[in-house]
This record gives C-alpha cells, sequence and structure tokens, in this order.
C-alpha cells in the first residue's frame, strides 16, 4: 500500500460568498476519492488570512523513489549523531541482564 501525502490548497483573495462556494465545489470535484478534506482559515490581522483546504493523496512513485534515496542518509546521519553525542558525554552502554526467573512465594 503506498502511503499517503497530506496536501494544502490555499484560497485568498475571495470577495464574495458565491465565489467562495463555486471555489470549494471545484476543489471538491477534483480531490482524490480518500481524501478526508479539512478547511480552516489561517494567518492573522498583520499579514492577512486566508481558507486552507488540506487532503490526504497517494504517494506518486517519483516521491517514493526520492524519499527512497534520503531515508538511508538521514539514518545513518542519525546514528552519526547520536554515536557523538554518546562519546561526549562518556556515555557506556549498560549489560543486558539475564532475565530473572519469576518466584512465586506463598
Amino acid at each position: 500500500m503506498s502511503r499517503m501525502v497530506k496536501e494544502f490548497i490555499e484560497i485568498r483573495d475571495l470577495s464574495s460568498l458565491d465565489e467562495l462556494i463555486r471555489k470549494l465545489s471545484e476543489i471538491r470535484e477534483t480531490l482524490p476519492d480518500p481524501a478526508q478534506a479539512e478547511v480552516r482559515m489561517r494567518g492573522d490581522e498583520v499579514f492577512g488570512r486566508q481558507l486552507t483546504v488540506s487532503y490526504f493523496r497517494p504517494q506518486t512513485a517519483e516521491e517514493a523513489d526520492c524519499e527512497a534515496r534520503y531515508a538511508n542518509a538521514y539514518r545513518e546521519s542519525r546514528e552519526r549523531e547520536l554515536t557523538r553525542l554518546q562519546d561526549e558525554l562518556g556515555f557506556c552502554p549498560v549489560r543486558q541482564r539475564q532475565p530473572r526467573k519469576l518466584r512465586i512465594v506463598a
């Protein structure tokens, strides 16, 4: 099964309710079937407000290839950083203890 990717559509500069309804209807018709779409208002008084439609779509093959290329490099960089921090802090690994046997006392 392919991964789902969250996509965003921003709606700006609308002057009438009819225009907003028309725009949202167009967006709804183009969404994929299991989209789970949400509408939210974002922004503030300084930079302005806009409506944002977010929905899920299947990941494309190109996106999956790009993600696979960088996933291994990201994991290796995290392991190197963990090793560096452990060396810096003087981390000594804890021995694995043998599990204790359960002793029932009556």
